[in-house]
């Protein structure tokens, strides 16, 4: 299925941005309505609208919306607003998807229904039009992005507003629903402005500020590269192990893909390399610490976003177990989502757009079928209440109550460390509930009737925590993610010693070695997250591979782990992003010791100037062969693509006496104690310290 070209990814962007202005107009008026912000009910509510009232009040809370301290009782219901816009544009949104691939299906009937045939059932199902019914179909097949319970559901946006939405909808060309990576632009755009906002703005980054300032789609062709090298290499490993003969005959790499695609699954970025003996092997090595089997991989996106990298694991996975087995389609398809793939996410928005995802790529590839449940959860869900009020749902079972606990201190801090946290670390108390545990009590918790809307909120964020604790203490095969990107100075740190952890002493006291960017972190977090011997395919910025904040970073990584690839892209990588804004590279690295004369494999496609000049040089470019080894012996074992025998060092050249400065200082600066008065024609001057 075909990228969406740009004029196309153009109109999106304009209809999404405009969408989220319209949708969060209407919410806000919408909740106003029904008094959600006020102490008091509206005389005029009826007892449906206050009992509806109330369970929005008691989401708002659990959201994160707060009482006002100078009117008691009121709530600002920002992030509640925020939710109902974004469900209900999603409705739409995925009833459009799901239209224009002919999947859309009348669950009573079992039959793909059109617009048309929604309008006729309108009447009948008691919704006001066409777009209501597709609405409604859609949340009823996707229970893992809509909440059968959900408050926001029950809440009708203004009809001004309403009408908006759909012209924006219904003025995008059909192209849009049916390129293969429109879902994974759609989050991208709904946060453009607020993105703008944050970084105008120069503060530090906070959780709210933190998924939009974070988000950044990340190319098909540097997925495909690193899946290709990692999924790809250990098949084809396993090929050529069966096929010794054609590791020695084959005369390019070409043949070599040819001999190992798969329906649909051409590997067409996996690239070779040709030994001294003359026999050809896979560049990053034929994994062969990975289990023997598809069946047995597992594949986890830590930072998930809306899905791309988990939908591009799904087909690969699904062609490989069907390749091994000779499987139904529909069958493996379904073994894949519950078995193979996990996913993470720090905002819940981006984890309804993964789940809608992954449905539609299953869909798309056998046709509507009811789906399992999938290993994908939000890891940026905080309990927003007091701890005594948390561990009341558990009532009188202790084991439940202390697995409430040990979820409550886990994620506290949520909304800012999100995928960070490690249920592993220092876990050794036996009478703590596992996470797996804890699910069907939760659920046995939310089916209390006599339970009220407070603590039904808090059971299923509960259940969401748990299901996300589950995979945040899971160990994987292959790791695969577009880390976030955030230097040190722009992440919160807390005010008071005695004020809850903020993200920037996380990572210092977890991560020292990597503080200076979270991206960083998240190159040790994804490790963590390996198996012995399984590995970690990243795109991240470049900088950690020289600069000095991440010396012992590097010297430890080398030591202590196996570097399979490296692909540098530089700048100009992004489609969306001009200029030399971000710069980055493409790591793979293996959760083992390298041996001595280890050889990492490196290409270089940073002197291309697009990205789909990019994508190209990684496929042809040739490989340059790096001992792990030699990089350790490098200034600050910074990593280079040189050979140590070519390299010259500016300092056996040269030497500095003095940092980066002006020639004239002598000039144009004084101390300020020269100076008996700054006017106008002064301005101070912070400089570091003689």
């Amino acid at each position: 299925m075909a990228a969406l070209p740009t004029p196309f990814r153009k109109q999106l962007e304009a209809a999404v941005r405009q969408a989220r202005r319209v949708a969060e107009s209407g919410a806000r008026k919408a909740l106003e309505a029904l008094a959600v912000h006020e102490a008091d009910p509206y005389r005029h509510l009826d007892g449906a609208q206050r009992a509806l009232r109330r369970r929005l009040r008691a989401q708002a809370r659990q959201l994160g919306d707060t009482e006002s301290h100078s009117r008691p009782g009121t709530y600002d219901i920002e992030h509640l607003s925020e939710k109902l816009a974004y469900d209900h544009w999603h409705r739409l949104l995925f009833a459009r998807f799901l239209l224009e691939n002919h999947l859309l299906v009348s669950q009573e009937h079992e039959v793909a229904v059109s617009l048309a045939d929604c309008e006729e059932l309108a009447p009948g199902l008691g919704l006001k039009d066409a777009w209501a019914v597709a609405g409604h179909f859609t949340a009823r097949l996707l229970p893992e992005a809509f909440r059968a319970d959900d408050p926001v559901a029950g809440v009708a946006l203004p009809i001004e507003e309403r009408n908006q939405l759909l012209r924006l909808l219904t003025g995008l060309p059909a192209e849009v629903f049916t390129a293969s990576d429109s879902l994974g632009w759609t989050y991208q755009f709904w946060q453009a402005e607020r993105k703008d906002q944050v970084n105008e703005a120069g503060r530090k980054i906070g959780a709210r500020e933190l998924p939009s300032v974070t988000q950044l789609f990340t190319e098909d062709y540097m997925v495909d590269f690193l899946l290709d090298n990692t999924l790809g290499a250990w098949w084809a490993g396993k090929g050529l192990a069966a096929n010794p003969g054609l590791a020695e005959s084959a005369r390019s790499e070409d043949e070599l893909r040819q001999a190992g695609a798969l329906p649909g699954c051409p590997w067409n970025h996996l690239r070779f390399i040709q030994g001294k003996d003359g026999r050809w092997t896979p560049a990053a090595g034929t994994f062969d610490g990975w289990p023997k089997t598809a069946k047995e991989l597992k594949s986890l996106d830590p930072c998930m976003g809306s899905g791309h990298f988990v939908v591009a694991m799904f087909e690969r996975l699904v062609a490989l177990r069907i390749a091994e087995k000779q499987l139904d389609e529909a069958a493996t398809a379904a073994a894949v989502i519950r078995d193979n793939l996990f996913g993470l996410e720090i905002d819940p928005r981006c984890t309804q757009i993964a789940a809608f995802n992954l449905a539609l790529a299953a869909w798309r590839r056998v046709g509507h079928c009811q789906l399992p449940a999938m290993n994908l959860a939000c890891s940026g869900l905080a309990p927003n209440t007091r701890e005594a009020d948390w561990l009341a749902i558990a009532g009188t079972d202790q084991k439940l109550q202390r697995g409430m606990e040990r979820l409550y201190r886990l994620f506290q801090k949520a909304a800012v460390l999100g995928s960070l946290i490690n249920p592993r670390a220092g876990e050794d108390d036996l009478l703590v509930a596992t996470f797996h545990e804890l699910q069907p009590l939760l659920e046995k918790a939310l089916a209390q009737e006599t339970q009220d809307d407070t603590a039904h909120e808090m059971a299923v964020t509960a259940r969401g925590l748990a299901k996300a604790a589950e995979i945040l203490a899971g160990q994987f095969t292959l790791v695969a993610t577009n880390v976030p990107y955030l230097g040190r100075s722009k992440q919160p740190a807390r005010n008071n010693p005695n004020d809850p952890e903020e993200l920037s002493d996380y990572c210092e006291r977890v991560h020292p070695k990597a503080k200076a960017d979270l991206a960083t972190c998240f190159v040790e977090r994804c490790l963590n997250f390996c198996a012995e011997s399984s590995s970690t395919a990243l795109v991240t910025p470049q900088s950690w591979l020289f600069q000095n904040a991440y010396s012992m970073l590097r010297k430890r990584l080398l030591h202590e782990t196996e570097w399979n690839l490296i692909g540098r892209l530089g700048t100009r990588a992004f489609e969306t992003i001009s200029g030399e804004v971000v710069n980055v590279v493409m790591p793979v690295i293996t959760r083992r010791r390298g041996a001595n004369d280890h050889a990492v494999s490196g290409f270089d496609a940073s002197g291309s100037q697009s990205p789909s000049d990019k994508a190209e040089a990684l496929r042809l470019v040739e490989v340059a062969l790096l001992s792990q080894l030699d990089q350790l012996s490098n200034p600050d074992s910074t990593i280079t693509f040189s050979r140590s025998g070519l390299r010259t060092y500016l300092r056996d050249c040269a030497g500095c006496y003095q940092g980066l400065t002006t020639a004239d200082d002598g000039r144009w600066k004084r101390h300020f104690w020269e100076v008996a008065y700054v006017d106008r024609q002064w301005r101070f001057l912070q400089t570091p310290s003689q």
